[in-house]
């Protein structure tokens, strides 16, 4: 290995995820992948081409600039969503690239039309209403507002969907929430029909929606986690699994994250490793320098608590993580030396380093450990 750190992607993984789903979704169902925040941290560059091998055609993202880059990724036309942020100038390159694009103020409608008219192409937009997360949409007065000038501007919109986003669908406390949702989305839609506009797709459900509420599938489902392996909650997990004779998980995770030994040292008992005084030897151990550290995502709350894999042993963080390096305790590894495999998320040999382990030790999400992983780290395809 020559990087210090790097990142795969396992190929057949991918495949895997994209079954299941697509038998359990059904065939009449879009899946609309979700590749947000660098694709999960798993690299929009390195899985838009994965998804695509494997038959997907719609994509959402949040930032145009993630759009861009979805859009330089694929190989053959495909749908590409933006859900949240466009600045005015981005509004004009999407409807120039054929971009579709959630619309929740009126300001944003307005400006479509304005380049709309201005380029001869029609805006393919997304309407979201506002019913009840209270985050971003449209809402009674709005949606009317929107309406009354859509048909005004007949000629500047393609209505691409009518959309919401549940509070919460991965636990069970939000159920009378989202109930509440479901009902005014209803409403709301039946209000845009009577105005004879009929959206090409309806779409509520995330991963967790589109499992826990089987009925809100819709038209489309925007899928994220589950794409790379991942339940949305154990709760989740759980309701699934729960009446399933077998019960292994039939996802797969995508990633793995790899690094190597860096340096290798012996410290006497009665001595202290890294900054401060956090960590004290209590017996002679030897040591390894991994060059990981919390600028490459690696937590500093996982300092004394987090765990790596070498040489086919479990092996603990020690000290205070630095921001390019962690000291890990190796005294239960035969003949380690430099250069040795150093795993930080997945498998070797019969053991395994979850990125659930990550979130129970640092209190972070499963969404958060992976979006924060660099950019800057190499990712690479891999089957196995």
């Amino acid at each position: 290995m020559i990087d210090s750190s790097l990142i795969t992607l396992n190929e057949n993984a991918v495949q895997n995820n994209i079954t299941f789903l697509r038998k359990k979704l059904g065939d009449k169902v879009i899946i609309s992948a979700v590749v947000k925040a660098n694709a999960y941290g798993h690299g929009i560059e390195q899985i838009v081409p994965l998804f695509e091998k494997f038959g997907i055609e719609h994509y959402s993202v949040f930032y145009y600039s993630e759009a861009v880059r979805v859009f330089n990724s694929l190989s053959k036309p495909a749908t590409i969503m933006v859900m949240g942020w466009l600045c005015d100038k981005d509004i004009q390159d999407a409807i120039k690239k054929g971009l579709e694009f959630f619309v929740f103020n009126i300001e944003r409608l307005n400006i479509a039309i304005k380049y709309s008219k201005e380029l001869n192409i029609k805006a393919r937009i997304h309407l979201e209403a506002e019913t009840g997360m209270n985050r971003s949409g449209l809402n009674d007065v709005e949606l009317n507002d929107a309406i009354t000038k859509i048909k005004e501007n007949a000629e500047c919109f393609e209505l691409a969907g009518f959309c919401t986003h549940l509070a919460g669908a991965e636990s069970v406390s939000n159920h009378v929430r989202i109930q509440s949702q479901l009902k005014k989305y209803k409403k709301m839609l039946a209000t845009l029909e009577a105005n004879d506009l009929i959206p090409k797709y309806k779409h509520l459900a995330n991963s967790a929606a589109a499992f826990v509420y089987p009925k809100v599938r819709m038209d489309l489902v925007r899928i994220g986690i589950m794409l790379y392996g991942f339940w949305s909650s154990s709760e989740a997990y759980v309701q699934y699994i729960n009446h399933k004779t077998n019960k292994i998980d039939p996802l797969k995770r995508i990633l793995g994250w790899h690094s190597q030994i860096m340096s290798i040292k012996k410290i006497k008992s009665g001595e202290f490793v890294g900054y401060g005084i956090s960590y004290l030897v209590q017996t002679d151990i030897i040591t390894a320098l991994v060059p990981v550290g919390y600028s490459l995502g690696y937590s500093r709350s996982l300092s004394n608590k987090g765990r790596v894999l070498i040489g086919g042993q479990r092996c603990s963080v020690i000290g205070v993580v630095n921001m390019n390096m962690i000291i890990v305790n190796i005294s239960c590894v035969d003949d380690a030396k430099v250069g040795d495999e150093v795993v930080l998320i997945g498998k070797q040999d019969e053991l395994e380093i979850m990125v659930s382990a990550f979130s129970e030790i640092s209190n972070e999400l499963n969404y958060e450990i992976l979006a924060h992983l660099p950019e800057s780290i190499k990712r690479i395809v891999i089957k196995k």
